[in-house]
């Protein structure tokens, strides 16, 4: 029987079968690569390059040496054209390293190393010089969450990819599961071998039968179905249904023995450890009704919307959003200019008249749909109110620190209140 956990919603249409068939494509190479020097939580990388220099694929060009941090690679050659504030998919300003890209690239050998003998210290290293993060959305430096100052019992993958729309975890799990068990392996040595779970939502069979398969040996690593349901993939959500803990309010995972990885993570961290691979591409579900060739593609990071959509056919006349990211936690574009980054795993292209019903919003009518499905048990009602009025400091004693911006809310409000616009503008202030 599938695992769940409490709240949330099971009847968000998923569409997924635009892309959930489609294997893993490569991209045409880029003119041209705007790369971050934040892709992350955490302090901002300082550059570590300069205009007109020349850089090489797997070159570092951003670090810190901030507690909290990550850095950053370049993942083809080419010459440095500029460094300056470019728009990213937040619609936030960041600093970011241009690079004119080489025509003709020389391909990067990665060699497999014998890990065996690493001490965890060094494992860690190797995560860290990749710039590892949280490929899931929320960009969390790995090489901190994977060293917390307890005792470590279960390590939790994330194969639920409950947004709707996206696709590229279970193409992930479908082409790459020995990597991303590889992956897996690694993690759960550095946490003192902790028992390892895949979680799944059963709206992926194929995945959940296949890591069976290749799992049946493993006696500290298991695969658990879980139910479609929104939001099955957030982490307090996912331990819950994985292991049945409660991740106390204002606490971290670790609080109750668990640390959570996406399973793309995974995937990256047994490329960082193996074969000392920086983190410079990621898949990327392009899908929606206005997109003229949905599919899963393999993309550079740093790769702008406007080429990943004008190399696979473009957009139909009747566009009327692009979102980065998934449709409920995802953000609205104003610019194709904006580029990929690691923790981005969907462009989503949705047309007109699929808009048509969302462009106005009216008062809350205290219905209490959003209390009634707000996985964390806050008040959204309450919170956005308040945060409309400017008053951020009533909104954060109603929980706004608390909400992990699942977009739920905005999603049952009969008002169409943009709920999640309130909350983000509450927590920036």
């Amino acid at each position: 029987m599938a695992k769940t956990f409490e709240r949330g919603i099971s009847s968000i249409p998923g569409y997924k079968e635009l892309t959930e068939n489609m294997s893993i494509q490569d991209l045409p190479l880029p003119s041209e690569l705007i790369i971050p020097l934040r892709q992350h939580i955490g302090a901002p990388n300082r550059r570590l390059v300069s205009v007109g220099e020349r850089v090489k694929a797997g070159q570092i060009i951003g670090d810190s040496d901030a507690a909290i941090s990550a850095p950053v690679h370049t993942g083809l050659s080419g010459v440095v054209r500029e460094i300056g504030s470019r728009m990213t998919q937040t619609g936030q300003m960041e600093d970011c390293v241009v690079i004119e890209v080489d025509p003709e690239q020389e391909k990067v050998k990665y060699t497999a190393d014998d890990v065996s003998h690493l001490t965890k210290e060094e494992i860690v290293q190797r995560i860290k010089a990749a710039g590892i993060v949280g490929m899931g959305g929320a960009g969390f430096p790995t090489h901190i969450k994977i060293t917390p100052q307890t005792k470590i019992e279960y390590l939790v993958l994330n194969g639920c990819e409950c947004e709707p729309y996206l696709t590229c975890d279970h193409r992930l799990m479908l082409e790459y599961a020995d990597e991303m068990i590889a992956g897996a392996r690694i993690l759960s040595r550095v946490l003192d071998n902790a028992k390892v779970i895949f979680g799944i939502e059963v709206n992926k069979q194929d995945a959940i039968d296949l890591l069976k398969e290749k799992l049946k040996n493993e006696e500290r690593m298991e695969v658990v179905p879980l139910d479609v349901k929104y939001p099955q993939g957030a982490e307090k959500q996912l331990i819950y249904a994985t292991t049945g803990r409660s991740v106390p309010p204002g606490k971290l995972p670790a609080e109750v023995a668990v640390v959570v990885q996406n399973v793309a993570t995974a995937k990256a961290v047994a490329d960082a450890v193996i074969y000392r691979k920086p983190l410079t591409e990621r898949i990327v579900t392009l899908t929606g009704d206005a997109a003229v060739q949905p599919g899963n593609y393999r993309v550079f990071v740093g790769t702008t919307l406007a080429h990943l959509i004008n190399s696979t056919g473009g957009l139909k006349p009747d566009v009327g959003k692009i979102i980065m990211g998934g449709p409920m936690t995802g953000w609205a574009q104003k610019s194709l200019e904006a580029p990929i980054v690691k923790a981005c795993g969907g462009v989503i292209a949705l047309t007109r008249e699929q808009l048509a019903a969302a462009q106005e919003y009216y008062a809350c009518v205290r219905c209490g749909k959003c209390v009634d499905h707000c996985p964390m048990a806050l008040y959204p009602n309450y919170i956005g109110m308040y945060a409309e009025l400017g008053k951020y400091k009533q909104a954060q004693e109603w929980g706004a620190l608390d909400c992990f911006e699942c977009g739920i809310c905005a999603y049952v409000c009969p008002s169409r209140r943009p709920l999640i616009e309130f909350i983000r503008r509450s927590k920036r202030a």
